[in-house]
C-alpha cells in the first residue's frame, strides 16, 4: 500500500524536475495549475494535498494531449457521482486503489475509462514493517539516484540534475458539490503486489512508472486507450530503501529527520557528523518554497547512516552524494 509520502521540492524545482519532451520532440516543463496551493512536505498523508501530473487536455479540450500540467490535488479520490455536500462523509478509504479491482469498483472504473489518469509525484514513500515485538519499523523507499545527482542544479541547466522523483500511477476525478461551489480535484494511488526486494517490508506497493515513456503512455489518454495503459501497472524492482526513525509516525512531524537514514539496533545516541550535516543541508535547500526552520530548531540527530554489510548490495542513490562519498550508501536492496 502507500499511506505516506514525502515531496520536499519547492514549486519551481518540482516543475524543472518534471521536464519532458512533447509529441514534436521539444523539451518542455509542465505549467503549474493552482501553484499557490502547493506546500512541500516531508510527511504527506491522505486528505492532504500533493502534486500530480496530468494531460493538459483534461483542462483544455483543444490542447495537445501530450502536453502536461502540474496540479495540486487532494489525496483520497472523491467520485464525481458522490451526492453528499461533504466529501469527508465518503464511507470508504480511497487513498489507494488495487490494480486488480480498479476496473470493477465504481469509485475508480468511471474515471479510469474516461482517461482520468495522473502521475503522483514524491521524493519517495514510507512503508511500515511489522516487527515480531509488535512494533512497526518505518522505511523510506525511492528511485536509485545517479552518482552525478546534485542538490538542485542551476536554472540554466538544460537537464534537471537534482533528486529523481518517484512517479506513481494514479487515477483522479473532479467532484462538484451538489449545491454548487468550487470543483474538488482528488486522486488515488494505484497499488500492486510488492516486488521481491521490498516484500519483506509490506506485501503491497505503489504502481511505479519507471521512465518518461511509461509516464507518456499513462498520461496521454487520447493516444493510449485504457486497456493498453493498464499494462504499465506492474511491480518494479528499480527501487532502493533505508530504515528511518519512528519520528515519521506522527503526521505532525515535517522536517528532514523524517527521511534521514538510521542504523537499526543502535543502542546509543550517535553524535551529528559532517555527513549528517551534508544530508540536512541538501534537504533544507531543496524545499525553496516550504516553511523553513533554523538549523538549531530541527530535531537533534539520533541516528547515523547505515553501514551494514549485505551480499550483492548494488544501490546507487543520492545518499552517496550527500555523504560526499565518505562512506557506504545508506540505501540498500533486500535480497531473499
Amino acid at each position: 500500500m502507500c499511506g505516506r509520502t514525502a515531496c520536499s521540492l519547492g514549486a519551481d524545482n518540482l516543475r524543472r524536475a518534471c521536464a519532458y519532451r512533447d509529441r514534436r520532440g521539444r523539451r518542455r516543463q509542465p505549467d503549474w495549475v493552482r501553484e499557490e496551493r502547493y506546500q512541500p512536505s516531508y510527511n504527506k498523508g491522505p486528505q492532504s494535498s500533493g502534486p500530480v501530473l496530468l494531460s493538459r487536455r483534461h483542462l483544455h479540450q483543444d490542447a495537445d494531449s501530450s502536453e502536461r500540467v502540474l496540479m495540486d490535488m487532494r489525496w483520497g479520490l472523491v467520485p464525481s457521482w458522490f451526492k453528499s455536500d461533504d466529501p469527508s462523509k465518503l464511507q470508504f478509504n480511497t487513498s489507494n486503489c488495487r490494480s486488480d479491482t480498479m476496473l470493477k469498483k465504481s469509485s475508480y472504473k468511471g474515471a479510469l475509462l474516461k482517461g482520468k489518469r495522473c502521475v503522483v509525484l514524491a521524493d519517495g514513500f514510507y512503508e511500515w514493517q511489522q516487527q515480531q515485538s509488535g512494533g512497526k519499523q518505518p522505511y523510506f523507499i525511492y528511485f536509485p539516484q545517479t552518482k552525478d545527482t546534485v542538490g538542485e542544479g542551476t536554472e540554466g541547466d538544460e537537464e534537471w540534475k537534482g533528486w529523481r522523483l518517484l512517479t506513481m500511477a494514479g487515477i483522479f476525478d473532479c467532484w462538484e458539490p451538489p449545491s454548487g461551489g468550487e470543483m474538488l480535484y482528488t486522486y488515488t494511488i494505484i497499488t500492486v503486489d510488492a516486488s521481491k526486494d521490498v516484500s519483506f517490508i509490506h506485501h503491497r506497493m505503489p504502481a511505479i512508472l519507471d521512465g518518461d515513456e511509461a509516464i507518456r503512455k499513462w498520461l496521454d489518454f487520447a493516444e493510449v486507450p485504457t486497456q493498453e495503459a493498464v499494462k504499465l501497472i506492474q511491480p518494479t524492482e528499480n527501487i532502493v530503501f533505508h530504515p528511518v526513525s519512528t519520528f515519521v509516525n506522527s503526521i505532525r512531524n515535517n522536517t528532514p529527520e523524517c527521511v534521514a537514514p538510521i542504523e537499526l539496533g543502535a543502542k546509543k545516541e550517535v553524535k551529528a557528523t559532517p555527513s549528517n550535516k551534508v544530508l540536512l543541508g541538501w534537504l533544507k535547500n531543496s524545499q525553496e518554497g516550504s516553511p523553513q526552520k533554523k538549523e538549531n530548531d530541527l530535531p537533534k540527530w539520533k541516528s547515523q547512516f547505515i553501514h551494514s554489510p549485505s551480499p550483492k548490495k548494488t544501490s546507487a542513490d543520492i545518499l552517496q552524494q550527500w555523504l560526499g562519498k565518505q562512506g557506504e550508501p545508506a540505501a540498500k536492496k533486500h535480497k531473499a
